[in-house]
């Protein structure tokens, strides 16, 4: 099960709301995001909290429950308990941070979920991947450079690339959304919810490849 979730983005309040931090923007959108204490540590700031206690939050919200509106039922496998890790480290050295959460938790790599922004799907996509290429993102790449592998998960946002040539890619990702585009965002992220529950809280996420490998959403 996934342990370990890492939002990418980059420290600042001149970056909130870039497409460079869609992560960060996703956390801030959960339902049950105010129930997260967060604390610097880690090069970061953590959070945590246990399966049942996000299980809880996710019928309370109406993300996922049964179909009596009740919490899901937690895998016997699950963790004691899942974290949720931003590092402040600047995008192209977040892996520092994630390696040490993972090392102190005792976190394999494989039980790592990386959120982060994708210049390759479109606005209004997500998709949900184990493993693979690092399509030239920073923070991908210094993750990939401290766990020593690719293999681990990864949801990923689109923002698309620029339509004007003359804009290059790093002042588009740095680029803030507009007030239109953070009504699409909230949108996306509302449905991607029930994605990223349903795979903190899967023993086996593979299951849902198959359907959120790509989707698009909006």
């Amino acid at each position: 099960m996934i342990e370990l979730v890492a939002f990418l983005g980059n420290y600042g309040r001149e970056y909130e709301k870039t497409r460079h931090n869609v992560a960060w923007y996703f956390e801030d959108s959960l339902p049950f995001a105010s129930k997260l204490s967060w604390q610097n540590k880690f090069k970061g700031e953590i959070a945590s909290c246990t399966p049942d206690e996000l299980s809880k939050w996710a019928a309370d919200t109406k993300i996922c429950s049964t179909k009596e509106g009740l919490p899901v039922k937690i895998p016997e496998d699950a963790p004691s308990h899942i974290y949720f890790l931003k590092p402040l480290t600047y995008m192209n050295l977040s892996g520092e941070s994630i390696i040490e959460a993972a090392n102190f938790y005792k976190i394999k790599p494989e039980n790592i979920l990386v959120i982060h922004d994708e210049l390759e799907l479109e606005p209004g996509f997500v998709s949900f991947k184990w493993s693979g290429g690092l399509g030239g993102h920073n923070g991908l790449r210094s993750t990939k450079a401290v766990l020593n592998t690719a293999d681990f998960w990864r949801l990923r946002f689109g923002i698309g690339r620029p339509d004007n040539p003359n804009i290059s890619v790093a002042d588009y990702v740095l680029g803030h959304f507009t007030a239109e585009q953070q009504e699409f965002m909230q949108n996306v992220f509302s449905q991607a919810n029930l994605l990223f529950v349903k795979a903190l809280l899967s023993s086996n996420p593979d299951r849902l490849l198959g359907e959120w490998g790509k989707k698009k959403l909006v």
